[in-house]
């Protein structure tokens, strides 16, 4: 009843917003900015739900299908961010390679950006060039002084992702957004329990 009224909520602010597991209930999530596990060291979301626009989620169901005939699987550390989380990111990190500024929202904010990592059939990480949220030029697509199965590892991820029509971002091998991204205005609805 408390997740269906979220729903409804949601609705009733005008998002198309759709949780990520009725779409795709085989991603695995590991919801970093609902935990302490994250750079500012500080739970940010109320509730560990990734929330992403109906296209989007569609997209990304797809992707872990296409990984499954692969042996790997999806798991996802960040969708739909509010604006109010943005504005603290900004505060910490006021540089637009990493962190979009609020004053002109990001596509988290829209829930038309996912970021996510690549994992066994069975769940387990696989090696990646680095851990979610580096700020270094480690993290950029273009980082090449890396382990062999971290560069093999992030391009399967990015050409399933970008397969089915998803972005990469240049500075960061987890961030992807949706191409109508765009589209979709800024939203400020708390993640929280209801």
């Amino acid at each position: 009843m408390k997740a269906a009224l979220g729903f409804l909520l949601l609705l009733a602010a005008g998002a198309d917003l759709v949780d990520i597991r009725d779409a795709a209930p085989r991603i695995r999530l590991d919801l970093r900015y609902a935990t302490t596990n994250n750079f500012t060291h500080v739970k940010l979301y109320g509730e560990a739900r990734c929330l992403l626009r109906a296209d989007v989620a569609r997209r990304l169901a797809a992707v872990q299908r296409d990984l499954e005939r692969q042996g790997f699987g999806l798991k996802v550390f960040d969708c739909y961010r509010p604006l109010a989380v943005q504005k603290k990111l900004w505060a910490l990190v006021p540089d637009e390679r990493y962190v979009a500024d609020p004053a002109k929202g990001s596509r988290h904010n829209r829930g038309a950006a996912v970021d996510l990592t690549l994992v066994t059939a069975a769940g387990a990480d696989v090696p990646m060039p680095t851990g979610f949220d580096d700020f270094t030029p480690r993290a950029h697509r273009d980082a090449a002084d890396l382990p062999p199965a971290a560069i093999r590892n992030r391009a399967t991820l990015e050409k399933a992702m970008v397969g089915q029509g998803f972005i990469p971002m240049p500075t960061e091998w987890w961030h992807f957004d949706a191409p109508d991204w765009a589209s979709y205005p800024v939203l400020d609805i708390p993640l929280r329990a209801h």
